[in-house]
């Protein structure tokens, strides 16, 4: 929370310059919501959903079913789960039966093991054992997050990711020091082990990755597959 930087006063200016870029999905984290156990910012995420015409995930915060159905029904299309994925288990599985193909499993990764709470504790689960937890409950996905490496445009941590998302049937989406054009192909090489999807971050409000040359980059390589 003390290293924290704004880019914008306005999130769903944000939400809108991305979407006309082309973004086919916007990555929202409440992380006032992370840190303080239920979501702190449901004006902004409104606003946000109200004025993209693409869908919204969100996460940071979410601990109970209610809270889900109010997001759901604020017009989020996909609801991320991570620290109460560790804590209780069973609410990731009935939410999954309560909200089918709407719950994504937030996995946040430091040296292989799953940190929680906003990523102020590191736990001694490992990521791929709480992925195989939830093979059969019907996860939309998976969100891989390296947290050493995200922010930092260090590039990912491709070895780690091609491990994880081989190790899980569910689609992984790889988060986390993605910096330029580069990582993003490295990235694309890894779809043959599962990995569905990128979640670009800094890179893209410092400049350093332009969005449309990314999106571009991605549907020439699904096109040749």
């Amino acid at each position: 929370m003390d290293q924290e930087t704004i880019f914008s006063p306005d999130p769903a200016a944000m939400a809108r310059k991305w979407a006309r870029a082309g973004a086919e999905l916007i990555h929202v984290i409440d992380l006032d919501g992370a840190f303080a156990k239920h979501p702190q910012n449901m004006d902004a995420i409104v606003k946000i959903v109200q004025s993209v015409g693409v869908p919204v995930q969100l996460g940071g915060g979410i601990r109970n079913l209610e809270t889900i159905q109010m997001v759901i029904e604020m017009g989020v299309e996909r609801v991320i789960i991570g620290t109460q994925a560790v804590q209780n288990p069973e609410f990731v599985k009935t939410a999954c039966e309560r909200f089918p193909g709407q719950i994504v499993l937030g996995v946040d990764a430091r040296k292989g093991q799953v940190a929680i709470e906003g990523w102020s504790q590191t736990t001694r689960i490992g990521t791929v054992e709480l992925a195989q937890q939830f093979e059969a409950s019907g996860l939309a996905a998976i969100n891989f997050t390296d947290i050493q490496r995200d922010g930092m445009l260090t590039g990912p941590n491709i070895e780690e990711i091609r491990v994880f998302a081989k190790a899980t049937q569910i689609p992984v989406v790889a988060s986390g020091g993605v910096s330029n054009m580069a990582d993003i192909q490295r990235l694309l090489e890894l779809k043959s082990d599962g990995v569905t999807g990128v979640i670009v971050g800094k890179a893209l409000y410092s400049g350093a990755l332009d969005l449309k040359d990314a999106i571009d980059a991605a549907r020439e390589s699904q096109s040749a597959s």
